[in-house]
């Protein structure tokens, strides 16, 4: 699958309401190119894929909101919201924050989120300028998963876009 193919099957899937399965996410994951971390720096908006993974629907019970790339050393992997809207880092959940850093992942070095309190590594890949798809993987998980997949949508800042 090349990278507009990727794109295409991405939306799709991303539309799709109900279970998608992990094969044909990792397909579109394959035909994606690589991110460094310098490219993704800023806030986040993001959603899950329901692959049936254990995690499918706890991050929306926390009020997760999506993440925040302030530097390569200050990620904030769950912004979440409370009762009153507002956004702050669930660093408890967390068990700290994470940074960036640029990790081999099946076969491609690609901009990946380590946690600092947790064996959690989040892979990024762009699906455009706006869009990364994630796979949560961590310490445990077998080489062939089960594995949380997951997607950004960038935050435009104010005075940006028309």
């Amino acid at each position: 699958m090349n990278p507009l193919e990727a794109r295409t099957r991405f939306q799709a899937l991303r539309e799709t309401k109900g279970p998608v399965e992990a094969a044909e996410l990792d397909a579109v994951w394959a035909g994606l190119e690589t991110v460094r971390p310098e490219e993704i720096l800023g806030e986040w908006k993001g959603g899950e894929f329901d692959t049936g993974h254990p995690l499918n629907g706890e991050l929306e019970k926390a009020g997760w909101y999506g993440k925040t790339f302030t530097s390569v050393h200050d990620a904030k992997p769950l912004m979440c919201r409370n009762e009153a809207g507002e956004l702050y880092s669930h660093v408890e959940l967390g068990k700290g924050e994470a940074s960036l850093w640029t990790v081999e992942f099946r076969g491609e070095s690609t901009a990946t989120m380590v946690y600092d309190g947790r064996p959690v590594f989040d892979h990024f890949k762009r699906v455009d300028d706006t869009t990364l798809m994630g796979i949560m993987n961590a310490k445990g998980v077998p080489a062939d998963g089960p594995f949380y997949y997951f997607f950004l949508e960038r935050v435009a800042r104010s005075g940006e876009g028309a």
